[in-house]
């Protein structure tokens, strides 16, 4: 089994226990993402601004695979506070994909998450010429 690593300075970089992605058979792994900039400082506007950033930091790690955010076949989400998060991170991450072509998707509620973020996301995606 090949697999390959996935590193771009564009986008957050990944802790020394992780890689920010894997390509592994046609399909990239993107790692867990939260809303903080590259020196790991958590945005502002709430489960919104966090939601957005970490989508935009997914869909420079995909591309730098090869890959991009309309490939993304498996989301998965963490919330700190699903009661009050839900709604609003839905809306942002709306945004970054078509409504008629939503990835599978599953949401949990979590204790905690790094640098206290609420939203953590990292997802799979297909690799288009794989």
């Amino acid at each position: 089994m090949t697999k390959e690593v996935v590193f771009t300075p564009n986008a957050v970089p990944p802790l020394t226990t992780f890689s920010q992605a894997i390509i592994s058979k046609g399909f990239v792994y993107v790692s867990g993402n939260i809303g903080c900039t590259k020196d790991f400082t958590i945005v502002e506007g709430g489960v919104q601004g966090q939601t957005t950033t970490a989508l935009e930091n997914m869909r420079k790690v995909l591309e730098a695979a090869g890959s991009g955010l309309q490939y993304v076949v498996k989301a998965n989400i963490y919330l700190t506070n699903m009661t009050r998060d839900f709604s609003d991170m839905n809306d942002a991450y709306m945004t970054f994909f078509e409504e008629d072509a939503m990835p599978a998707r599953t949401c949990v509620g979590v204790a905690s998450l790094p640098l206290g973020a609420c939203v953590e996301i990292e997802c799979v995606a297909e690799l288009p010429d794989a």
